[in-house]
C-alpha cells in the first residue's frame, strides 16, 4: 500500500460519486460526520486497528475529508492548489514560513 495524494482522492471521488445536485446533501453528510468524529474522539482511543476501525477516529476523518473533497468537486475547486495558497496566508497571518515545506 503506497501514499495517495489529496489531487488522487478527490480525483477518485469525482469518478465515484459525482453529483453536483446533491452538494447541499454533501454538506448535511459533512456535518453528521463531523459530529459523528466529535463522538469517536470523545469515546474511541486512537490508533484503532482492523477490527476496531468501525466508528473509530480514523473512519471519521476519513468520512469528514471525504465529504469535504465532494463538495469541492462539485465547485470544481483543485484542493491540493488551494492548500498551498492558504498556507501561503497563514504563514503571512501567524508569521512564519512553512508552506514552501510543502513539497519535497
Amino acid at each position: 500500500m503506497g501514499d495517495i495524494t489529496i489531487a488522487r482522492l478527490q480525483e477518485y471521488i469525482k469518478e465515484q460519486d459525482y453529483k453536483p445536485e446533491l452538494k447541499q446533501g454533501y454538506f448535511l453528510k459533512l456535518a453528521e460526520e463531523v459530529g459523528e468524529l466529535s463522538r469517536a474522539m470523545r469515546t474511541n482511543a486512537s490508533p484503532a486497528t482492523v477490527e476496531t476501525f468501525k466508528g473509530s477516529v480514523e473512519e471519521e476523518i476519513y468520512d469528514v475529508i471525504y465529504y469535504a473533497l465532494a463538495i469541492a468537486n462539485c465547485y470544481d475547486i483543485d484542493v491540493a492548489k488551494w492548500i498551498f495558497i492558504k498556507e501561503q496566508i497563514n504563514d503571512e497571518k501567524y508569521k512564519r514560513n512553512h508552506a514552501d515545506t510543502l513539497y519535497t
